[in-house]
């Protein structure tokens, strides 16, 4: 039976003089919905899906229902005594499958995703993207009523970055609840019944259009390689970019998505030159 699961005052901290990293959280997920939680790097996006996931227990404050409950983390644990097939069959048979069952449900997903070929490889032995393929397919293995996404989509290719989204639309049209963070302030857009900001430790709801950028924005300026473009990360996350003089570029950036940016700025071949970052302006404020 799906429930809401509801967070009534739920704070989170870790030691017991440690600094509050969420407080005062009030959130409800009802079944059939998508919400996208987002939030500048560190603020506690991961905690509060933790929490959402019932792998954390809250420091104060209640959580109620139990919704069947499945988590896709941004860095899965490869390193399995497993091969993919007889990894994802095994927890086909802990969701109550027969083992034929649950095998056949295995290889579905795998093809589905892109994997099939790897269904014989062990754990260990799997690339960044293919352990990701399978961390999804665990995930949707048991048709859950909540899935929890934090960076899902890290390290999937393009096909397979799309077949989740499908499965995401797949999860609501079939009363699950669905609840994801991501880096590309795209992943999804227009999709979401509601949007959040984790800021300062609260947990915000966005009221806007879904046209503005989300969150205050920061201005940063690159310089480039002679002829280079932008990095297709950087100029699909900034919220505009201009270049102000031949190869040097002023570029909007969301706050929340500042990491992602810069990562892919720094990490280009060549490596464009960071300028200057100019601290965040209010939302709705031009850069």
């Amino acid at each position: 039976m799906q429930r809401d699961l509801r967070l009534a005052g739920v704070g989170r901290r870790y030691g017991l003089r440690g600094p509050w990293v969420l407080r005062g959280v009030d959130l409800t997920l009802t079944p059939g919905t998508l919400t996208r939680i987002e939030g500048a790097n560190g603020t506690g996006k991961s905690t509060l899906l933790r929490l959402l996931a019932r792998l954390d227990a809250p420091t104060e404050g209640r959580i109620t229902g139990r919704p069947r409950t499945a988590y896709v983390p941004e860095r899965f644990p490869s390193a399995l005594p497993f091969t993919a097939l007889g990894y994802l069959t095994r927890l086909g048979t802990v969701h109550g499958l027969g083992r034929r069952s649950a095998a056949h449900a295995a290889n579905a997903w795998l093809e589905r995703f892109g994997a099939g070929a790897q269904a014989g490889t062990p754990m260990a032995r799997l690339s960044k993207g293919g352990s990701q393929k399978v961390a999804v397919a665990q995930a949707l293995l048991g048709e859950p009523e909540l899935l929890v996404l934090d960076e899902a989509w890290t390290g999937l290719d393009a096909d397979a970055r799309a077949e989740l989204e499908r499965a995401v639309a797949e999860r609501t049209a079939a009363g699950g609840a669905v609840v994801f963070v991501d880096h590309d302030p795209r992943r999804l857009a227009g999709a979401p019944d509601a949007t959040y900001t984790v800021l300062d430790g609260a947990l915000k709801r966005r009221t806007d259009d879904g046209n503005s950028p989300p969150g205050p924005t920061a201005v940063v300026t690159v310089r480039g390689p002679a002829g280079g473009q932008l990095p297709p990360d950087a100029a699909r996350t900034a919220v505009s970019a201009e270049e102000t003089a031949p190869g040097l570029y002023r570029l909007a950036v969301p706050a929340s998505h500042s990491d992602v940016v810069l990562r892919a700025l720094l990490t280009a071949r060549p490596p464009w030159h960071v300028v200057s970052v100019a601290p965040p302006s209010d939302p709705g404020s031009r850069p």
